[in-house]
Parts: C-alpha cells; structure tokens; sequence
C-alpha cells in the first residue's frame, strides 16, 4: 500500500509580489527551496492564513536570499501581497517507509521570509 503524506513544508511566509499577467505557479526564494527540500516544478499546495484559500501549482525558483514569495497567474487572484501563506509539498510511499520518513519543515522568519 502506497500513502501520501507530508515532504516538505514552509511554515509561514509573507507574499511578497503577485503576478497576475504570468502563465502560473508560485515562485519562492532558492534559500527556502532548499531548507525545505523543494525542487523546481515541484507541486505544492498553498494555504493562506488570511482567508483560508488553498491551491495547487508548482514551484519557481526565485532569486537566492530574496525573500521572494509571489503567486503568479491565476494564483495571484488567491493572496494579497502581505499575506501570510504555509506551502506544503506531499510524496507517495510504500506505507512502512512513509512510518519512518521525516518531513523537511521549516519555520523562516515571517517578516523577511528568511532562515533564522
């Protein structure tokens, strides 16, 4: 049996831009991408703390120490610049290796959207 849980999570970041005019997906600063083991094109979903919306693209790498969080094309319909948003990515596995993965989760300053 196969299960989907919990890869990867960036706990609480501020959106910083949103780009309605841009084909789609979120893209988010390559320091993030990394603590949180995200990888370009990745899926995530997004949940917005301010008004419970939720969402699924992929990701963009953005510039490195940026801070960058923007939701681009009709995701930008989704979060104000300013809101707080969590961005969760999932795998699929075999049932007893999903009983002993570890989530890479982080928790960055919310304010500046960087490692602490």
């Amino acid at each position: 049996m196969r299960i989907e849980i919990c890869k990867s999570k960036i706990h609480k970041v501020t959106v910083t831009e949103a780009n309605l005019q841009y084909v789609g997906s979120i893209t988010i600063d390559e320091d993030l991408m990394e603590a949180a083991n995200l990888i370009e094109n990745e899926k995530v979903q997004v949940v917005n703390i301010n008004n419970g919306e939720r969402l699924e693209t992929y990701v963009i790498k953005g510039e490195r120490g940026s801070g960058i969080i923007c939701l681009n094309g009709p995701a930008a319909r989704k979060a104000a610049v300013g809101d707080v948003v969590i961005i969760i990515s999932y795998a699929s596995m075999d049932f007893e290796e999903a009983k002993t993965f570890k989530p890479s989760i982080i928790f960055p300053d919310v304010e500046t959207n960087r490692l602490v």
